[in-house]
């Protein structure tokens, strides 16, 4: 029997039975089944959840393709709109300025009639001055020509003043 032991001992087989037997030990010294069970569990969550994750991709793939289905119908209805709002603000803006312009327009009258009537009151004012210049001169030139008339003024000032005295006095 030893020289089967023997022979066994030299054998592979023997050393893949120590070898299975180590193999055995430390699977369950490790709780190999246990780890092997827990990567399973692990798979077969990533391949759930990625499961999941292709269903929300083609979720956001068509809504994405139904957006860019309607993308250029959105492009026109902006650009449309934008054209729209373009033209009522120059609308708008035209109005403003031909406002603006009808107001100025309206100023520069009042302005111009404003000056207008201050230039004619300075002509009237400087016309007045010096008709009275003329008056005056002319009155002092034929008083001094003419004693008589000089003489004449004189008496009828003084009656003038007479009467108006004579009005102060009665009342």
């Amino acid at each position: 029997m030893s020289a089967v032991l023997e022979y066994i001992l030299r054998t592979n087989l023997f050393n893949f039975i120590i070898f299975a037997g180590i193999i055995i030990y430390l699977c369950i010294k490790l709780d190999v089944s246990g780890k092997l069970q827990q990567g399973k569990d692990s798979v077969k969550e990533n391949v759930d959840a990625s499961s999941a994750a292709q269903k929300d991709s083609e979720v956001n793939l068509a809504g994405i393709e139904s957006k860019m289905a309607n993308l250029q119908a959105e492009v026109e209805e902006i650009i449309s709109k934008s054209s729209e709002n373009a033209q009522l603000v120059g609308k708008q803006i035209i109005a403003e300025t031909n406002k603006t312009v009808k107001n100025i327009k309206d100023n520069s009258q009042k302005m111009i009639e404003n000056k207008t009537s201050v230039l004619r009151n300075d002509i009237l004012r400087k016309v007045s001055l010096a008709s009275v210049e003329v008056a005056k001169n002319h009155i002092i030139s034929e008083l001094n020509n003419n004693n008589e008339l000089h003489l004449k003024l004189i008496d009828e000032s003084i009656d003038a003043i007479n009467v108006m005295e004579g009005e102060f006095t009665n009342d």
